[in-house]
């Protein structure tokens, strides 16, 4: 036993001189927890003062220092006095700050605070400060005595795992099959070689029996994968229990009443708010939170996660989600381990064949996390529900959810990039990073109900919803204020629905013009059939091709979108002018207007800093981010022909951005200019590609049916 815990205070004040501060907090701990009093432990506590202090933990350092100065070692009394002054000068220091900003967040925002009755309600009312903004939250009540929910109908969630599944499989097949085909087609082509025969068989038993038995070994797969890369370990009951005795309680609770065996804890060291689960089936579930979620959220509000987690599991979507995330994160590993041999390869050819290996990894990394958006979206509807009936707290949930978006956007901000963690393990996480970074980093600037009344007013808002892996977060917080209300709670979050909500159905339809023009293309071909086939009939004309070859179908459906593309496209890229370029305050009109669609966008000028992976592992531009003065925001950047400066490179500076600003799900900005304050100037051509992508459908549109008509022929 002194070996293993000489063996954690080693890793744990590694940890600590890397600057891996919560890394060294799960290690420390356990020792520190030991009843007797030893060195190491001593060392620990120590380690574990310091460790608080720069996640910012005060109050958890300064218990520890008082307890070390009771100690018999003088030179750690000593130690923990200096260590003691300086921690309670810096907790005033952040207390004044803090009261200064309350102050001043009150009369900015005109916030109320609810009118004291009867109940204790009215003392709770507290402030979240973060770096530079005061949050306000009401701190609403949880339920003592509560009635069960209506029952949730689970046939609907299990066809979509079933779906989901079908379509895991036909994806991998597919790309299989192409892969065999044409290395067929290769084979074909080079002298003294032939193709191989067994490379045209089907795939479909090869596919389907490996997926099941990764399914069935996807628990312990999963624990070696996120072990070995993520650093994931065990989270004790003892350890969770000093953060939240609730969390315990009611894991235990709810297990003894469904008869399941307790599901296995974990944890990972990173600073991030961050819960998922995975498993099977209830007897080898796996709970995983973060350091950041124990150390950001209350008691309470941990227990509604862990209530979130249990209520995933004991659906069949719970395997399903499981093993896609199994099959996914071994391609992302190879995508960031080609990206880092990219980086380092001092050879164009290396270089060039890794960057195009990482590409293509990370593409198909996003084609198969691409089946389970629908799956991952609707589950989360249940859980949710579940959390608040085991709990009670559907308020608790609320804030919950609200304080995991604002740790998201403050990690992105101080790594200054997306973190593996939060992209590879996204489609099982309680909220979208991409959904937090700009809602996350405005808490504090606007009302939570004014930021989110998008999101819950919007009358086409669910339609932008399609390649998204989680439902709108205004949606989800509306439904736990709904079962609040059922339980006569007052409710975290005060809903006010736009009496008059002014959305043309002319503008919703020319933002998917492009989309519409696919069934329109498909209406014309069977036009143009029944017109043909009548032809024939009346033998007037005599076009065999049509019977013998439907691929003209395909042809009218490719004319069909490059027609929308391009009756879009002057509405979607309006003329940017100088004139028109928004102030900060116009801006954020706009993220709380609920009648405004993507395609009513604002043209902006902003000053920012750019963040994003540097890089290799962001050559698609995927992860580019302006830390601006009203927020983070997604920026999306499409190359051109100017090779010289890439926008990774500037990754780190200030940079002036001018294009579209956009409200959807994610709020962003369509690039025009990306300016640097020496000059450098990169362009992103925006409208040219929607152009060009226009006339290479309607191209290949035709020339698929004349293709088609003179081998009819």
């Amino acid at each position: 036993m002194l070996s293993s815990e000489k063996s954690s205070l080693e890793a744990g004040l590694a940890a600590l001189k890397e600057g891996n501060y919560y890394a060294a907090i799960t290690q420390l701990l356990p020792i520190a927890n030991q009843p007797e009093d030893s060195d190491i432990r001593l060392q620990a506590l120590v380690g574990l003062v310091m460790s608080y202090a720069h996640t910012g933990e005060i109050s958890k350092a300064i218990a520890l220092c008082r307890n070390l100065i009771e100690s018999d070692n003088s030179q750690v009394q000593e130690w923990a006095k200096v260590a003691l002054e300086h921690l309670t000068k810096r907790q005033k220091r952040l207390k004044s700050k803090s009261h200064h900003q309350s102050h001043n967040i009150v009369n900015s925002t005109q916030i109320t605070k609810p009118q004291a009755s009867g109940s204790k309600k009215s003392t709770n009312n507290i402030y979240s400060t973060t770096e530079t903004t005061s949050i306000y939250w009401r701190q609403a009540r949880r339920a003592k005595v509560w009635q069960p929910l209506r029952k949730y109908n689970l046939i609907p969630s299990r066809l979509l795992a079933l779906a989901t599944f079908m379509a895991l499989f036909w994806v991998l097949r597919a790309m299989l099959e192409l892969v065999m085909t044409l290395t067929n087609q290769i084979l074909d082509k080079l002298p003294y070689v032939s193709p191989l025969p067994f490379l045209y068989s089907d795939f479909t038993t090869l596919i389907l029996v490996p997926l099941l038995v990764l399914l069935v070994l996807s628990p312990w797969l999963l624990d070696w994968l996120l072990t070995e890369f993520y650093q994931q370990q065990p989270l004790s009951k003892e350890i969770l229990y000093t953060y939240s005795r609730e969390a315990v309680r009611i894991t235990q609770r709810t297990c003894q009443l469904k008869r399941w065996t307790v599901p296995t804890f974990q944890i990972l060291p990173i600073a991030a708010p961050m819960m998922f689960t995975y498993g099977n089936l209830p007897r080898n579930a796996r709970i995983v939170v973060s350091q950041g979620l124990l150390a950001k959220l209350t008691d309470d509000e941990i227990a509604t996660i862990y209530a979130l987690g249990l209520g995933q599991i004991n659906r069949w979507d719970f395997g399903v989600m499981s093993l896609a995330l199994l099959v996914t994160l071994p391609i992302y590993q190879l995508y960031q381990q080609a990206s880092t041999l990219a980086n380092k390869s001092e050879q164009k050819i290396w270089c060039w064949t890794a960057t195009g290996l990482a590409g293509l990894s990370y593409g198909i990394w996003c084609l198969l996390t691409g089946t389970t958006l629908l799956n991952a979206r609707f589950r989360l509807y249940a859980s949710d529900r579940q959390a608040a009936e085991i709990t009670g707290n559907p308020n608790g949930l609320i804030r919950a959810l609200l304080k995991i978006t604002i740790g998201i956007a403050d990690d992105i901000k101080k790594q200054e990039h997306t973190s593996p963690q939060l992209e590879s393990l996204n489609i099982l996480a309680p909220i979208d990073f991409q959904h937090s970074l700009c809602l996350g980093s405005l808490a504090g600037h606007l009302p939570w109900e004014s930021l989110l009344i998008w999101e819950n007013s919007n009358p086409y808002r669910q339609w932008f919803t399609i390649n998204n892996s989680h439902p709108l977060l205004g949606d989800r917080l509306q439904r736990l204020c709904k079962i609040a209300r059922h339980w006569h709670l007052e409710t975290e979050l005060h809903f006010i629905h736009p009496e008059l909500l002014q959305v043309k159905p002319q503008s919703f339809l020319l933002q998917i013009a492009p989309f519409l023009g696919i069934p329109l293309g498909l209406t014309l071909a069977g036009l143009f059939w029944l017109a043909w086939q009548s032809a024939y009939t009346l033998h007037l004309f005599n076009l065999k091709w049509i019977y013998d070859d439907w691929s003209f179908v395909t042809g009218f459906l490719m004319i069909g979108f490059s027609i929308g593309t391009v009756m879009r496209l002057n509405a979607f890229f309006p003329e940017i002018k100088s004139l028109s370029l928004d102030s900060d305050e116009q801006i954020l009109q706009l993220l709380t207007n609920p009648s405004v669609l993507p395609l009513d966008s604002v043209s902006v000028r902003i000053t920012g800093k750019l963040l994003g992976r540097r890089g290799t592992s962001n050559c698609l531009a995927q992860d580019l981010i302006l830390e601006s003065s009203i927020g983070l925001v997604k920026l999306h950047h499409i190359p051109g022909l100017e090779l010289k400066t890439t926008p990774q490179e500037l990754i780190g500076r200030q940079i002036i951005v001018i294009g579209w600003l956009r409200r959807g799900v994610t709020p962003w900005i369509d690039i025009q200019t990306l300016e640097t304050e020496n000059g450098t100037i990169i362009n992103s051509p925006h409208p040219i590609f929607s152009t060009v992508l226009a006339v290479i459908a309607q191209a290949w549109g035709a020339y698929i049916m004349l293709t088609a008509q003179s081998l009819a022929r």
